[in-house]
């Protein structure tokens, strides 16, 4: 596969858009993407290779177990082929099944980049197709490489894509810091609109971070943009230092709820590619 830079603007649609937080709900300000200086690719997995592959271990590795990662997740997360391997179609595939494994009902898989791959500012993209389905929740996000020291939130976290199985027309970014976490993060919803879901064909997700400011993309659309003054009043901006990528799809937890008889298994994330940018001279 060839590396494709970063496209301009699409014409989509935005269905809607709305910025919440901290018990407030607007319309925010698109902020065009800064074009000054041109985008150098640093990083970048195309997951090529045969199928049934596990990932690149020079650039992944694995969290695995059923703790529930702090939000009543009910799959065991593994580092088996069957949850996480190439497709052999220059896609690796992330994928939730219904079965019993370590003490839970369901299997899926959690891959990052901690202690291989860990970098401050740039753009991190990647062109997914996301699974669908009550209680399946997909995500495409960064925590911060001193979660060992300083926990979460002060570590920071930013969600590039998170997405409910259950509305597949709407995906959602946010951020996370002390503060400003849980159920109070900075958050935003983007839609498309329409027939077609986020499940039916891939799509480019993408968050552009600078030193003051981050930017949320779909498809070269930005629809949130959050700087420190979107903060709440004494909240630290935590976003100087150094994130990880993390990929995965959860089974259920708050976010989405538990899966029911409509869900039907096994349901894949696939994803193209992941590449990350810096800002050129």
């Amino acid at each position: 596969m060839s590396v494709r830079l970063p496209s301009p603007a699409l014409p989509f649609v935005l269905a809607s858009v709305v910025l919440c937080g901290f018990g407030r709900c607007e319309t925010p300000v698109v902020d065009p993407i800064d074009t000054s200086a041109p985008w150098q690719l640093v990083w970048s997995d195309e997951f090529d290779g045969p199928a049934g592959q596990s990932p690149d271990a020079s650039k992944w590795t694995y969290d695995e177990g059923g703790s529930g990662w702090g939000n009543n997740q009910l799959e065991f997360d593994t580092k088996r082929p069957e949850n996480v391997a190439l497709d052999g179609q220059g896609n690796l595939a992330i994928v939730a099944r219904a079965e019993s494994y370590g003490g839970r009902n369901y299997t899926s898989a959690r891959i990052k980049t901690q202690r291989l791959f860990e970098r401050t500012y740039g753009r991190f993209e990647a062109r997914l197709k996301l699974p669908s389905g009550q209680g399946l929740w997909p995500a495409f996000w960064l925590l911060g490489a001193d979660i060992g020291t300083t926990g979460w939130p002060a570590c920071g976290e930013i969600d590039i894509m998170e997405y409910r199985g259950q509305t597949p027309l709407t995906t959602q970014g946010s951020l996370h810091g002390p503060g400003y976490s849980g159920g109070g993060a900075i958050w935003t919803q983007w839609s498309l609109p329409g027939p077609a879901g986020f499940d039916d064909d891939f799509h480019v997700f993408a968050v552009d971070w600078d030193p003051t400011r981050l930017r949320w993309e779909v498809d070269g659309v930005v629809y949130q943009t959050v700087t420190s003054d979107h903060l709440p009043s004494g909240a630290p901006w935590v976003f100087d230092s150094p994130f990880f990528i993390i990929l995965n799809v959860a089974v259920g937890g708050g976010f989405v709820g538990s899966p029911d008889a409509t869900t039907r298994f096994p349901q894949s994330m696939l994803i193209d590619y992941v590449r990350v940018y810096q800002r050129g001279a």
